[in-house]
């Protein structure tokens, strides 16, 4: 990450843009299939914005610079733009317009994704895998990406069970990402 992108991106805004309004789609489709796993725990919709997110060492940027927010507006992976980035939970964040920057900046811990990140079946085996943000889902309103299409479709098939063992183990998980 560059001195120029982290002085940018220091939580102050230096363009002035007006604010779009936001859709949150609470529905994720996979294969033609409607994925929707409301209220599986509520420890799942805690903030992401205080684990270790998932950065690519050598942009610095969370999610491979694909916008955390469009997976709720538009429904799919959307790449960032260099123009709309900002700082959070220690990664910088890209988005595809400024309305999509502003509500993450607002409410980071709606748009980030849950474990930082990290698969959630890995999670729930004790292994950090870094999610791929092409394989995603969007479950209790809460985004999760995943390693690769098979590990996604096994969360999708037993998502309360993987969730409860997810949570579980996330926080001895996060621990040792930290050291």
């Amino acid at each position: 990450m560059t001195a120029q992108r982290q002085e940018r991106n220091s939580g102050r805004v230096t363009k002035r843009h007006r604010l779009r309004p936001v859709a949150i789609a609470l529905w994720a489709g996979l294969g033609g299939v409607a994925v929707a796993a409301q209220g599986c725990l509520a420890v799942a919709s805690q903030a992401a914005t205080t684990e270790r997110v998932v950065v690519n060492r050598y942009t610095g940027l969370a999610i491979d610079g694909f916008d955390p927010v469009a997976y709720f507006v538009d429904g799919r992976p959307v790449i960032g733009q260099e123009d709309f980035e900002a700082s959070e939970a220690g990664a910088v964040w890209r988005f595809h317009n400024e309305g999509n920057r502003a509500s993450f900046v607002a409410h980071p811990e709606v748009y980030a994704p849950m474990f930082g990140g990290y698969d959630p079946t890995g999670v729930a085996r004790s292994v950090t895998l870094a999610g791929n943000p092409r394989f995603w889902l969007i479950v209790g309103q809460r985004l999760y990406l995943f390693d690769r299409a098979e590990t996604r479709d096994a969360f999708a098939a037993d998502a309360p069970r993987l969730l409860r063992e997810a949570v579980a183990r996330w926080p001895e998980l996060k621990q040792d990402l930290a050291e």
